[in-house]
C-alpha cells in the first residue's frame, strides 16, 4: 500500500528552531514524518498523489510538549492525590490521555503515575486502542521514609537505603517504566517534609540514577530547594521540576550540565492554589501564611538567573488537580510570559523544541523540520502574539504521526 502524503500550504509556519515565524509556508508529509518545511517557493516535486490542504494563512506549529504530567490524577483535590481507586484513576487516565492531545499536547513526559497505570496507557496509546500523547511512562512516585509522599494510596513506593531504592528502581524497571520519579525534598504544606529537608541522601540519589540509568530508564525529581536540586544535578537526575529556590551555586551547577538538563518551574500549583484557595476550605491568609506566595516570588527570580545562563526551560506543571484540572496544560505558557517575562515566541520554544528534546534526544519531536515527527497544530489565531489563544481546544487542528485527531 502506497504512503500517504499531504501538503499543508499557506501557513504561517513556526518550526520552532529559533523565535522566528515563516510567511506563505508549507509542509509536506509523507506517513508519519515531515519531509519538507519552509517557504511554499523552495517545495520540491511533489508525488501526483499529494493531499493538499489550504491552511488560509492560520498559525502552524508543532504539537507541545506536557513535561510534568500526571495523567492518572482524578481532577481531586490536591490533599487526596492518591485516594482514587485504580479502577477510578484508570477510567479517568483514558479520558486525560485524549485530553490531553485536543488541547493540542502530542507528547508527555510522565513525572508520576498512581499504581502502573501510565504503563497501560503507553501499550494502549502506542497499539492504537486508545487515543492520547506519545508518552514516556513512569511509575509510582519513589520517596524515603517520612518524606511528601509517604501516605496512604496509589501514589507513593516508600524505600530506604541504596539497595533498597535500587530494588525499587528494578521492580519499577520490571514494569517496564521509562521514568523514574523521585521525592528529592517536600512541600510547604507538609509538615512532615518542607522544601529543603532532603528525603534521601547522597548516596541513595545516587543509587537511583546510577541503577534507572544502567537500565536506560531516565529519572525525575521534585526538588524545590537549592541543596535539593544540587543533589539532583550532582547525581545525574534528567528531569528537574520546580526549582524553585535557587543560591548561585546551583545555577552554576545547572549551568555546566544544560546540555543534558531541563528544568520545569511547574507553577501552576502555587498560583492556582493560591487564587482558588476557598474552593479547598483554605483562606488565602493560610496560604500565605505556609510561604506560596512567597515561593511564586522566588521562583520568578530563579528562572530570571536560569534563562540568563542558557538553562532549558519547559513547561508542565502538575495539572490534574481540581484547582488545576486536566486540559487546561497550556495555561503555562501564560504563566511563563506573564510571571517570567517571556515573549509568546520564547514561550512556545518552550513548550514544543526544549519539550520535545527532553522527550526524544534524537531530534524528532517538537519542531517542524525534515525528518520530524508530523505532529503539529493548526491555530486560529496567533500564539506569538497571545499565548493565550491555545487555551481554547476550539482554536487548535491537531495532527499526530501525520493523522488528524
Amino acid at each position: 500500500m502506497s504512503t500517504h502524503h499531504r501538503l499543508i500550504e499557506n501557513a504561517r509556519l513556526f518550526p520552532a528552531v529559533d523565535e522566528s515565524v515563516v510567511e506563505d509556508a508549507a509542509v509536506w508529509i509523507e506517513g508519519d514524518t515531515v519531509r519538507f518545511a519552509g517557504k511554499r517557493s523552495g517545495l520540491p516535486a511533489l508525488p501526483p498523489d499529494c493531499e493538499r490542504i489550504n491552511a488560509s494563512g492560520k498559525f502552524l506549529m508543532p504539537g507541545m510538549t506536557e513535561t510534568h504530567a500526571h495523567l492518572s490524577f482524578a481532577d481531586a483535590s490536591p490533599f487526596a492525590i492518591g485516594d482514587t481507586s485504580v479502577e477510578e484513576a484508570t477510567i479517568t487516565a483514558v479520558r486525560n490521555a485524549a485530553l490531553m492531545v485536543d488541547a493540542g499536547f502530542t507528547s508527555a513526559i510522565s513525572f508520576g503515575s498512581t499504581y502502573r497505570i501510565d504503563v497501560a496507557l503507553r501499550e494502549a496509546i502506542n497499539t492504537g486502542r486508545i487515543k492520547g500523547p506519545r508518552l514516556l511512562a513512569a511509575g509510582r512516585d519513589l520517596g524515603a521514609t517520612g518524606s511528601n509522599i509517604d501516605s496512604p494510596g496509589g501514589l507513593g513506593m516508600i524505600a530506604d537505603g541504596p539497595w533498597a531504592v535500587r530494588k525499587a528502581v528494578r521492580e519499577q524497571r520490571k514494569m517496564r517504566v521509562d521514568v523514574v520519579k523521585i521525592f528529592i525534598d517536600g512541600e510547604a504544606i507538609n509538615s512532615q517534609c518542607p522544601p529543603g529537608e532532603l528525603s534521601f541522601t547522597d548516596e541513595e540519589v545516587n543509587a537511583v540514577v546510577d541503577e534507572a540509568h544502567r537500565r536506560q530508564m531516565r529519572v525525575a525529581c521534585h526538588a524545590r530547594s537549592a541543596a535539593a536540586v544540587k543533589q539532583a544535578v550532582r547525581a545525574g537526575v534528567d528531569f528537574i521540576g520546580h526549582a524553585n529556590y535557587l543560591d548561585d551555586e546551583a545555577i552554576d551547577l545547572l549551568a555546566a550540565r544544560k546540555d543534558r538538563i531541563v528544568v520545569g518551574p511547574a507553577i501552576a500549583w502555587e498560583v492556582t492554589y493560591l487564587e482558588k484557595c476557598g474552593t479547598l476550605g483554605i483562606s488565602r491568609e493560610t496560604v500565605c501564611e505556609q510561604g506560596y506566595e512567597r515561593e511564586i516570588q522566588a521562583t520568578i527570580a530563579t528562572v530570571k538567573k536560569l534563562r540568563a545562563v542558557g538553562i532549558r526551560m519547559v513547561v508542565g506543571g502538575d495539572y490534574g488537580i481540581s484547582i488545576a484540572p486536566h486540559g487546561t496544560y497550556a495555561k503555562d505558557l501564560e504563566y511563563f510570559v506573564d510571571l517570567f517575562g517571556m515573549s509568546g515566541a520564547e514561550a512556545l520554544l518552550c513548550a514544543t523544541r526544549n519539550g520535545g528534546q527532553a522527550f526524544d534526544p534524537a531530534g524528532r519531536i517538537g519542531t517542524l523540520v525534515a525528518g520530524a515527527y508530523a505532529d503539529l497544530l493548526l491555530v486560529s489565531g496567533d500564539p506569538c502574539k497571545d499565548v493565550r489563544v491555545l487555551q481554547d481546544h476550539q482554536n487548535l487542528r491537531v495532527m499526530k504521526g501525520g493523522i488528524w485527531q
